[in-house]
């Protein structure tokens, strides 16, 4: 059989497999849930933006309920910034900001910040990397003091680094015997080949080891610039104490050119079957997902709505399936991860290793449903609802509104884009899920990991026409690996 026959008739199958599934699920109660309460109007607090001289972009947002401040310093530069045979390097940096620098020793930087009723924090995801904390309305001028010490001057000293480096080897060890990490991790490596987005991080000691303190000065100094950072300040200050307070201590940090970042496409949607094997397992984590949208996709709203309904709040299509209607799981999601290029659409769940096969057939399933058939308006409704009602819990604090704003400013977002937020939300009808499910979904090339005890997993995906299975021992793993096995590394 060839491939594009062998392809069709797989789709077949599993639309046939879950046909009595969707019937039992077709009818919706008679009696619906009580309506939510009438939305009330949202007041997005005024804001300003300033740019410095040095090009640092500063968010002031002045909200007085409370004598104190938030901020938070994003830098555009993350994991994904890390080269390709260095992963880590962007963690070990984000991670070594509060450990001391030039000036400060890592139990000063502590005791400053303790003393002044405060606190401060430092991290870094794949895109970004981050100094954010909160401080009482007279002691703003030594917080931000404070972080511009160490986005300027860390002092990457070996002692710290080896710490760190102990950690993250430590770390490591946890992980590889923690089955929800090897399904998170091998999905992402999967959905987005060796783009950025889909690498993992140091997954050996070697790869640890290798991680230099030049590397890490190197990164510091490429993207921990003015002009690649972002600032908000928000709470019992106007918006010219804001400024006032970020050029006193921001404004001497020099300017510098950034190189222009550019990522290579992540493949399109293959369908690769990936079973990790752990004899003895008595449950199977199940990951589903394909290549998403990334943020700034005109499409955002509608596809969000649609993997709502599919595994997130306000409906979860996955949870009643398979929790309510077949009692085979805990929990079931879906989840929406755009980024500035790209994005992915994963769902997850896990059960008992005997009910492998079922499950992934509904989770196929219910996917396969949003493209053939519309979703019904209460459906939309539910998730419209929470999405909508949940909208202003997340302007309700200081920090949070710095986050809302400094997010659409990152993706070049119009700001204008949070006052319209719930109309846009609201918007959505039947036929845009659809048409979106129909647009940006591909039921038959998922890839699908499954981590479990192999010798009982495989035998159930025959039997729900799936053939072509990659078996990988847990101990061969090699997310760096094009043949994911550490014996046949490519």
């Amino acid at each position: 059989m060839n491939r594009i026959l062998r392809t069709t008739f797989l789709c077949a199958a599993l639309v046939a497999a879950s046909a009595p599934a969707l019937a039992q699920r077709a009818q919706w109660p008679t009696e619906a849930p009580p309506r939510p309460l009438p939305s009330r109007p949202v007041e997005f607090p005024d804001y300003k933006l300033k740019t410095l001289s040095n090009g640092l972009q500063v968010l002031a947002v002045p909200q007085n309920e409370q004598p104190a401040v938030s901020f938070r310093l994003l830098i555009r530069a993350g994991a994904a910034n890390d080269a390709a045979n260095k992963p880590g390097v962007a963690g070990f940096v984000a991670g070594l900001l509060d450990q001391g620098t030039t000036t400060r020793t890592a139990e000063q930087i502590a005791n400053t910040i303790e003393s002044a009723g405060g606190l401060i924090s430092v991290g870094a995801g794949n895109e970004v990397s981050f100094v954010s904390g909160a401080i009482v309305k007279d002691k703003v001028a030594l917080a931000l003091e404070l972080a511009a010490d160490l986005v300027q001057r860390p002092a990457f000293s070996p002692a710290e680094i080896q710490r760190q480096k102990d950690s993250a080897m430590s770390g490591l060890q946890v992980s590889a015997d923690d089955p929800d990490f090897i399904a998170n991790a091998l999905i992402d490596r999967l959905v987005f080949g060796f783009h950025p987005y889909g690498r993992p991080g140091p997954t050996t000691p070697q790869q640890i080891q290798q991680i230099s303190r030049e590397d890490m000065v190197a990164f510091h100094r490429t993207w921990f610039v003015p002009n690649n950072a972002l600032l908000a300040v928000v709470g019992d200050l106007t918006a010219e104490e804001a400024f006032a307070s970020a050029e006193k201590a921001f404004g001497s940090w020099a300017r510098r050119d950034v190189p222009t970042v550019s990522f290579d496409e992540p493949p399109p949607p293959t369908r690769r079957v990936i079973v990790v094997d752990r004899p003895g397992a008595v449950q199977t984590e199940i990951r589903v997902g394909q290549l998403g949208i990334a943020r700034t996709h005109a499409e955002y709203t509608a596809v969000d709505l649609m993997m709502r309904i599919l595994g997130g709040e306000g409906a979860n299509r996955l949870f009643g399936v398979l929790r309510g209607d077949r009692g085979l799981t805990y929990g079931a999601s879906a989840n929406f991860r755009a980024y500035k290029y790209s994005g992915s659409f994963i769902a997850e769940t896990d059960t008992r290793s005997e009910a492998t096969g079922e499950a992934l057939r509904l989770t196929i399933g219910e996917i396969q449903r949003l493209q053939r058939e519309l979703v019904d308006p209460r459906e939309l409704r539910g998730a419209q609802d929470y999405m909508s009602g949940s909208f202003p819990l997340t302007i309700e604090t200081p920090s949070a509104i710095a986050m809302q704003v400094l997010n659409l400013l990152f993706f070049g977002l119009p700001l204008e884009h949070l006052e319209n937020y719930r109309e846009e939300v609201d918007r959505v009808s039947p036929a845009d899920v659809q048409r979106v499910a129909k647009q940006f979904l591909f039921p038959d090339r998922l890839s699908i990991v499954l981590v479990g005890e192999a010798s009982t997993i495989i035998a159930q995906l025959k039997a729900i026409g799936i053939e072509n299975v990659e078996r990988i021992a847990a101990s061969d793993l090699d997310l760096s690996a094009a043949s994911l096995r550490k014996s046949a590394r490519d």
